[in-house]
C-alpha cells in the first residue's frame, strides 16, 4: 500500500492506476464499519483508495475535534490488510490552504436533524468530499449506511453538481449486541456502553410498532421506553429517505432516525424502511 500526502503527488498518482477506483474517505480510528467498506471496494473494483482527514471544517467550536482518537499507524495496518492500494493522508494546510473560502452547502437537507444540532457540519462534510473526489477521480464513492443523513447529503450533492461517481451505500456493520460502530464508542464508559445498544433497540421498537398499524406518535411513545436511563434523546422520527422530511407513516423508501446522549458521547442510529 502507498501512503501519499500531498496533492500533487495523489494526482499523479490516481491517474495511473486501473479503473474503476473505489473510494472510501474517512477520518481514521477505523473500525470494522470501515473496513467493510473496504471489502465491498475491493470486491468490486481495480483500485481501492481511502483517506484519513480529521476535517476541522465539519467540527463546530467546542466539539470533539482536538480529542477526536488519532492512530494513523494502526490505520494503515488495517488498510494494508483490507486491500487498499493506496491511501491518501493530507495535512490540514493541504487541503485548507491559506485564502480558502469556498463551500458547498446543499440546502434544506443539510438544515435539519444533525444538521440543526450541529450548524455548518454538513457544509463541511460536503465540501470535504467534493474536494476529494476532485483529486482521486474514482467512480464508485462507498458510504455507511449508519450516517444516514450524511449519506443522503452526499448523494444530493453528486446528483446536483453531476459529478461522474456513483455512491454505493454499505449496510451499517453492528456489534453482537446491536450497537452500530463508530470512532465515537470509545468515549463511552462501561455503564454508557452497556446501554447504548438501547439506542437500536428503539429505532426497532419504533419500526415494528409502525408495521404493526400504530400512529407515529403512539409508537414514538412506546418505542422510547426502550431507551436506556442514561440516555438524553435529541430527536427519534421517521423520515424520507432522500429529502429527510418528517412521515407520518412508513413508506418506501424512508428511515427512522435517533440520536441520544450517553454521557458526553452522542450516538446516531437508524433502521432503513424499504416498504411499507
Amino acid at each position: 500500500m502507498q501512503v501519499i500526502r500531498s496533492l500533487a503527488q495523489a494526482r499523479a498518482l490516481f491517474d495511473v492506476f486501473g479503473q474503476p477506483i473505489g473510494f472510501v474517505p474517512t477520518m481514521g480510528a477505523l473500525h470494522e464499519g470501515h473496513l467493510e467498506l473496504v471489502r465491498q471496494a475491493r470486491s468490486e473494483c481495480t483500485t481501492v483508495a481511502a483517506s484519513i482527514f480529521v476535517n476541522p471544517m465539519q467540527f463546530a467550536p467546542g466539539e470533539d475535534f482536538e480529542r477526536y482518537p488519532r492512530d494513523l499507524d494502526a490505520d494503515c495496518v488495517k488498510l494494508t490488510e483490507t486491500g487498499v492500494d493506496i491511501v491518501f493522508v493530507p495535512s490540514d494546510d493541504e487541503i485548507y490552504p491559506a485564502g480558502f473560502s469556498t463551500a458547498i452547502d446543499v440546502g434544506a437537507l443539510a438544515s435539519v436533524y444533525e444538521g440543526a444540532i450541529r450548524p455548518g457540519h454538513f457544509r463541511g462534510v460536503a465540501t470535504i468530499v467534493a474536494k476529494l473526489l476532485n483529486v482521486v477521480h474514482p467512480q464508485v464513492l462507498y458510504v455507511g449506511q449508519k450516517d444516514a443523513q450524511q449519506t443522503a447529503v452526499l448523494r444530493k450533492m453528486v446528483r446536483d453538481l453531476e459529478i461522474p461517481v456513483h455512491v454505493e451505500v454499505v449496510p451499517t456493520v453492528r456489534d453482537s449486541d446491536g450497537l452500530a460502530l463508530s470512532s465515537r464508542n470509545a468515549y463511552l464508559n462501561a455503564a454508557e456502553r452497556a446501554q447504548a445498544p438501547s439506542l437500536y433497540r428503539t429505532l426497532l421498537a419504533l419500526r415494528d410498532a409502525l408495521e404493526a398499524g400504530m400512529s407515529k406518535s403512539a409508537a414514538i411513545q412506546r418505542a422510547r421506553s426502550e431507551l436506556g436511563s442514561l440516555a438524553v434523546l435529541d430527536y427519534l422520527d421517521v423520515v424520507d429517505a432522500d429529502t429527510f422530511e418528517p412521515l407520518e407513516a412508513m413508506r418506501p423508501p424512508s428511515f427512522a432516525i435517533a440520536a441520544a446522549r450517553f454521557g458526553a458521547t452522542r450516538l446516531l442510529d437508524n433502521v432503513w424502511m424499504p416498504h411499507g
